[in-house]
Order: C-alpha cells, then structure tokens, then sequence
C-alpha cells in the first residue's frame, strides 16, 4: 500500500511539472525541475527526560524498526537539553524529534517542523507536574494515602492536577530540585505556581538544578534536596534501583494538566515520508514490543494523532515567566 500511494504521489508531481513546464516555455537542457531526494539518513532526537544513560540503547529497538520499515538508516541522538533537540531540528541536524509540549510548539512556530503525534499514558492525553517531599509531616496536611506502592496527600492521590496547591508556599525557605526552564512539569508549571501563590521563587527557594526527572527524584530522595519537581510520576523511573522510593518520597501538590509530548518532524522531509514516518512509529507504538519500548523510553503507552492547538496553552504559561 506504501508504494502505491508513493507511485501515485510521483505520478501526481510529474503531471504538475509538465503542466508548469508548459505555462512557462520550455526550460534549458539540464534545467528541468528535480523533486528532492528522500534522505539516506535519518536522525531521531531524544531529549532526557531521565538519566541519558543508556537511552539511545534502550531506544534501539525503535530506531531498528523505522530504519527496516523506512528503508532509510535512523540513528538516535541524545541532545543535552530540551532546547538543544529543537536547534538540532532546525540546523537539520535532526529530523525527527521526541519533544516536550513546548519544544514542540517552539519546533513548529521557529522552524515550521510538523507536530504529528502525540502520546498516551495509560489513556491520558495530559499530565501534572507533582510536587514531592522526604518531609512530609511539614507538606501534608492529611494522613498520606498509597496507590500502587506510592505516597501521596493533599488530594494527590486523584492523579490528576491540580490538587494541594494550597500547600505550597510551605515551600518557601527550602532548596528544591529544579530542572531547566525548557521544562514544563520540570520547571516552567510548578514555578508558575509558586510565583502565583505568592512566592518570589529567586530568593524563597534555594534552587538545586538538576538535569532530568529521575534526577529530581533521587536528590529529594537522598536528602539533597527537601521538594523537588517532576512529571507525574517520576518515581517510576527510579523504582527499580531504589524500591522504597514511593515510601520516602510523597508527593503532596499536583499542577494544572499539562499537555502530553509528541513526535515533530523536520519540514525539509517531503509530505510522503513524514506520512511514512508518523505511520510507522503509530504502528509501533500500538505492537506490544513497540509499547513496552516507548514505556522504557518515555513511559509511553501509545502514539496517537497530535491536536497541535493543545501546545498553545503551554506556550502562555511560558510566556507567562518571560521564556518566550
């Protein structure tokens, strides 16, 4: 069925090439038009989310599939920031792009990348930013409650944002594990939210920088740090190595719902093979192998079609501390 609809979509340009051919005279030898050649190769950018560890081996699978479906080599980058990956797309450097729901909007309002899916988790198309604590008797102000091994209070135990906001400004005072402002649950939602509570978050938190969710985990969960931020949840990420991880760290205030990650791809590839790609990595992510790769990578479930206007909200709240 591919290579029908690509005959049929060559077949289509040719026509059009003749037709213009004709409107405009005939054009000098050597001259005539040639459509852009599919690339040899392709680079998949991944962003870390979690330690970078090992990510491009565990995405192996991925790329091995869409280098077997594609017919074209894909090789898997770790880029050092969120930011980074979204330079990379636009240098072409990069021409498919595992993003965060702003660097998605950045990747098509800077550089026109196509926004064509986005994913799942466990049937959600949104997440929270979770605040979490080693000192919950301070931050809860009920009894925590467990759900599938992890502690949570204030209401957090919906899973779903937002939920015991009112409790954050006990934050003021402490250091809390922050990642780069190009994060939206890691940074750019939970900050938002202590400056709307009335916090001065450069001088009333000591700020930890930290690189990548598993990383905020892990500071509160070795006392590094007394609150850190994060996707929800996070703590799955570090489970393994650190089993009681969801008894030592709560979590104890939830954000509003942030828009879920997706796949851009570079506008320089032809409409084909971005539908060949987007197809692909659909039909791999609904495969039970291609499932439990995108749960190692991303703790994704499913890749679905992207609703690119959902980003928008995102980018306000962005816009909102002064990062756009």
């Amino acid at each position: 069925m591919r290579t029908t609809r690509l005959v049929a979509a060559a077949a289509v340009s040719a026509i059009a090439a003749i037709t213009l051919a004709g409107c405009a005279g005939s054009p000098a030898a050597g001259n005539t038009p040639q459509a852009a050649a599919d690339p040899t190769s392709l680079v998949l950018a991944l962003v870390p989310s979690q330690d970078q560890n090992g990510l491009v081996e565990t995405a192996a699978p991925l790329t091995d599939y869409l280098s077997d479906e594609l017919g074209i080599e894909v090789t898997g980058v770790v880029s050092k920031d969120y930011q980074a990956a979204v330079e990379a797309m636009g240098a072409g450097q990069a021409q498919i792009g595992f993003l965060p729901s702003l660097q998605l909007w950045q990747a098509n309002d800077m550089y026109g990348a196509d926004v064509v899916l986005q994913t799942e988790r466990n049937g959600n198309i949104s997440y929270p930013a979770q605040f979490m604590t080693n000192d919950p008797d301070k931050y809860c102000d009920d009894a925590p409650v467990e759900r599938d091994g992890m502690l949570f209070c204030n209401g957090a135990d919906a899973m779903t944002g937002p939920a015991g906001l009112d409790s954050i400004t006990k934050v003021k005072g402490a250091k809390v594990a922050v990642l780069g402002p190009g994060s939206p649950a890691g940074y750019i939602y939970p900050i938002l939210a202590l400056q709307e509570a009335g916090l001065d978050t450069d001088s009333d938190i000591d700020q930890l920088p930290v690189t990548a969710n598993d990383a905020s985990v892990l500071a509160v969960y070795n006392g590094d740090a007394e609150v850190g931020f994060s996707f929800w949840d996070a703590r799955t990420i570090v489970k393994k190595d650190t089993p009681d991880v969801g008894q030592k760290v709560v979590v104890f205030a939830m954000t509003e719902e942030i828009p879920n990650d997706g796949v851009a791809l570079s506008s320089d590839l032809s409409p084909e093979l971005r539908e060949r790609i987007a197809t692909a990595l659909e039909d791999f992510s609904n495969t039970p192998e291609g499932s439990e790769v995108l749960q190692s990578i991303y703790s994704i479930t499913k890749l679905a079609p992207a609703d690119a206007s959902s980003l928008d909200v995102v980018a306000r709240a962005a816009q909102a501390l002064g990062l756009q």
